[in-house]
């Protein structure tokens, strides 16, 4: 089995996934084409780049994983596939594939200047149909990569924000807002266990002593709970309701994590 997986800011009302998954089929008929997401908010690749990272690991080596967050289509703007130990990567070079290569052994990046595994003529607006979905395609049925264009140098690379640790306080940031509402963070689960040994709170937006949870039920409905997600990540949810509306939060703003130790008391 070959599988393509596709993450776009297409959406689902339009032809435009369709017809990538008609190129790569019509090129690539043993190709299993899987789709990660095409619901990004459109021209935001930081997301993209945050959605695909937490995907891509879970898909059988040698999966092509192809990322279109392409708001300048058209431009100047260069056009690559990366490969690495266990997987291929095709899209703009915008940063959209930076946070998944970060966690790869990169063997090879190569510029997408081979016109003759492109669909022609390649439209200025739609190198999702006419570029990347027709080089996926023709890397998925064996094409070597060193084919496709020059050895490219100096990726882009979006910068993932660090949190800040201090003794009692850890600072972050929410990264990514899910379709729930969940605001996602860049707090690790390893940087929260370390805190383990006293309770405590959360502060984020306009709540200030957000407890931490095991599960989104744990607390009352309407009530937000701070817990590890799926990603190893902290996140903030409202059971029941969405905690970017109720909290008035989005990704960039601020969360604060502080130990609240229990007053000691005298016999």
């Amino acid at each position: 089995m070959s599988t393509i997986t596709l993450t776009t800011d297409f959406g689902t009302q339009d032809w435009f996934v369709g017809t990538m998954k008609g190129v790569i089929l019509g090129l690539c008929p043993k190709a299993v084409v899987v789709d990660i997401t095409h619901d990004l908010l459109p021209g935001d690749i930081r997301s993209g780049a945050f959605a695909l990272a937490a995907s891509y690991r879970y898909f059988p080596k040698g999966t092509v994983h192809v990322a279109v967050v392409d708001p300048g289509v058209g431009s100047s703007r260069l056009a690559i596939a990366v490969e690495t130990a266990d997987y291929l990567f095709v899209g703009p070079d915008n940063g959209v594939l930076s946070f998944a290569l970060a966690r790869e052994k990169i063997k090879a990046v190569r510029r997408l200047e081979n016109k003759k595994c492109f669909l022609q003529p390649v439209s200025s607006t739609f190198h999702g149909r006419d570029v990347f979905a027709p080089v996926a395609a023709r890397l998925c049925c064996g094409l070597a990569i060193q084919k496709l264009g020059p050895v490219h140098r100096d990726l882009v690379r979006l910068s993932w924000p660090e949190p800040s640790v201090g003794k009692a306080e850890l600072r972050g940031t929410i990264v990514y807002v899910d379709r729930f509402g969940n605001l996602i963070t860049n707090l690790r689960e390893d940087l929260l266990r370390n805190l383990a040994a006293s309770s405590m709170r959360i502060r984020a937006g306009r709540a200030s002593a957000i407890s931490m949870a095991t599960h989104y039920a744990a607390v009352p409905k309407g009530r937000p709970a701070a817990l590890i997600g799926s990603s190893g990540l902290l996140e903030i949810a409202v059971n029941g309701d969405s905690a970017a509306r109720k909290l008035k939060l989005t990704v960039g703003d601020p969360i604060q994590v502080r130990l609240s130790r229990p007053n000691k008391t005298s016999n």
